[in-house]
């Protein structure tokens, strides 16, 4: 008889995720294929590949999104298997079925239970026939005209969310009925930017609310296990920056019934393979569903790391149609801080770049998932992600002094990094008496917490070696003393050793040579999606004028002074570098 086929997985992905499925597949023995586009042909993914493709330019929509150009890839590099990661085609269910269709096997759910998931409402109602409780909101996804009766007949708060997208995009929050407009607008025009569908739709706002996932891997033969919960309160817009297993809000009963409602939903809608259902918790322990996320999760690190599971093979081997009942006793507590290319004290803004310096953390029970090290660039053309640094711990004290004590480890160089905004996070009350909530950040930076970000970023760490995150505003001159026979690392701060200070959080700015006027220049590469002022217009202080679309964000770009534009530099749909004058005022 002839043996078993040799399986050969071609990763549709980038960055950390991409290599985090090609480490797990060279485990199995499994060769992989990368893909990558201009910007990433330097890319750690192509490197430690066994075989790569080029596939286009640096715009998703012609590269990572071009369905055709990496099948072609998959198909001239002999692969068997597609694994999409996360983000890009991963819950496409178009691809899915064209993965099938031309006889290769996508490592991800079956497109029928894609395209149920996928629509927000279509998923609502599944929830609703499995018994699982749901938030209101507007049954089928509704087109911007709809939107102002709905949002009546609901109530507010709400949230305008994408009918068939994840991650936050598309997603605002809406308090009174002259807040919709603009955000049903916005969010139309990132569910189509994103996801290719304009589609919203309406839910009721739960405030103070904890945001709790439920893990679940099913096969083809009807086995649906729950692999216990995740926490990821802590969000800024929507974006998920900490998340930590177990929950501290879920007892054990709250637990089980999470747990049966997310494999009843599972198994109403057909799944197969893993996939996260989505709950939010209220102050009073009741929870509601509010979708499921048909791939593999951003956070899934923590729960292998208390469950000892290995989340990308499982899900292979139930791709490749083996039987999996994964039953593992969750043990300890893991904790996960995602690491973006963004400056938290210039209020989260993107900084793509060359990295400089990279010093990774080490130590027991330390896990760093990256795409990236020294050398390498972070461009602008994706998602701010840089890293995913995850510990684990006896308990959820323990996992929090280790996650502080790798974050203090942990240098990186030539970019900014949140991690000044996770070292301030995880030393406040709030985040060890575990009551931090989904609108925590957005309401603890202004009452004190940038304040103490930027205290904490200006101190040296441990022996003085190391910067506080790469926020690069602040470097130290490093010497070796030696003191009595005694060689001691010596880090000279002050103002003589500085960078000069970056600036103001949402724009560039300078001034016209005679003192009249304002220069507004681009922080950082990206492109302009849209021109909120035109020459002649009085403009105040604080007034958005334009927004810069890089790393996947949204980004207002305000001016600083009153006065008169003088000049638009810029039109929309034009790509400029940093430092670009766009705007000047007068």
């Amino acid at each position: 008889m002839p043996g078993p086929i040799e399986q050969r997985v071609l990763v549709a992905n980038r960055g950390e995720i991409a290599v985090r499925v090609m480490r797990s597949c060279r485990e199995m023995g499994i060769p992989t294929v990368a893909v990558y586009s201009d910007a990433d042909r330097d890319a750690l993914h192509v490197e430690l590949a066994d075989d790569a493709y080029h596939i286009g330019p640096p715009a998703p929509v012609e590269s990572y999104l071009n369905a055709g150009t990496i099948l072609d890839a998959a198909h001239r590099s002999g692969a068997t298997m597609i694994h999409p990661g996360y983000g890009f085609l991963a819950e496409n269910a178009d691809f899915a079925r064209r993965v099938a269709e031309e006889g290769l096997t996508f490592v991800g759910p079956p497109p029928e239970a894609m395209l149920l998931m996928g629509d927000k409402a279509a998923a609502r109602r599944t929830a609703d026939h499995a018994g699982a409780p749901t938030i209101p909101g507007t049954p089928d996804p509704i087109d911007t005209d709809q939107a102002a009766k709905e949002a009546e007949r609901i109530g507010f708060p709400l949230v305008v969310k994408a009918a068939f997208g994840g991650g936050g995009k598309g997603m605002h929050l809406v308090q009174s009925a002259d807040e919709l407009g603009d955000a049903v607008e916005r969010s139309a025009r990132e569910a189509r930017a994103y996801f290719g569908r304009p589609e919203i739709y309406l839910e009721r706002y739960v405030t103070r609310a904890h945001h709790v996932e439920a893990q679940v891997l099913a096969d083809a033969s009807g086995h649906v296990s729950f692999l216990g919960e995740r926490d990821c309160s802590l969000q800024r817009r929507y974006q998920k920056l900490v998340e930590e297993s177990p929950s501290p809000v879920v007892d054990k009963k709250l637990r089980t019934r999470i747990g049966n409602a997310a494999v009843a939903i599972a198994r109403a809608a057909g799944y197969v393979n893993a996939g996260t259902v989505e709950f939010l918790v209220d102050e009073d322990g009741h929870f509601y569903f509010i979708e499921m996320n048909a791939r593999l999760q951003v956070e899934h690190p923590v729960t292998e790391m208390i469950t000892g599971l290995d989340l990308v093979r499982l899900q292979i081997l139930v791709a490749l149609g083996e039987t999996v009942e994964a039953g593992a006793e969750p043990r300890g507590h893991a904790i996960e801080c995602r690491i973006n290319a963004e400056d938290p004290l210039r209020d989260f803004l993107p900084g793509p770049g060359l990295i400089t310096g990279f010093e990774p953390p080490g130590g027991p029970f330390v896990r760093l998932d990256s795409g990236f090290g020294e050398g390498r660039r972070v461009v602008g053309d994706y998602d701010s992600l840089f890293a995913k640094l995850i510990v684990w711990g006896e308990d959820r004290e323990a996992a929090r002094r280790r996650m502080l004590r790798a974050l203090n480890e942990f240098r990186v160089e030539g970019i900014p990094t949140t991690m000044p905004f996770h070292r301030w996070v995880l030393d406040t009350e709030d985040f060890r008496e575990g009551t931090v909530h989904t609108k925590w950040v957005e309401e603890a930076l202004p009452a004190g917490g940038l304040a103490a970000m930027q205290r904490a970023a200006s101190e040296p760490i441990g022996d003085g070696r190391l910067t506080r995150g790469g926020a690069a505003s602040v470097r130290p001159v490093h010497l070796q003393v030696e003191v009595d026979g005694r060689r001691v690392p010596v880090a000279v701060w002050g103002d003589e050793v500085r960078t000069p200070p970056a600036p103001p959080a949402s724009s560039a700015h300078g001034h016209a040579a005679d003192g009249s006027g304002e220069i507004i220049a681009a922080p950082m590469q990206g492109t302009i999606l849209r021109i909120m002022v035109e020459a002649g217009q009085a403009v105040e202080a604080g007034q958005t004028v334009c927004i810069l679309e890089a790393m996947k964000m949204e980004n207002h770009i305000t001016a600083t002074r009153e006065g008169k534009v003088a000049e638009v530099a810029v039109s929309t749909g034009d790509v400029v570098d940093t430092g670009q004058p766009l705007i000047f005022i007068e």
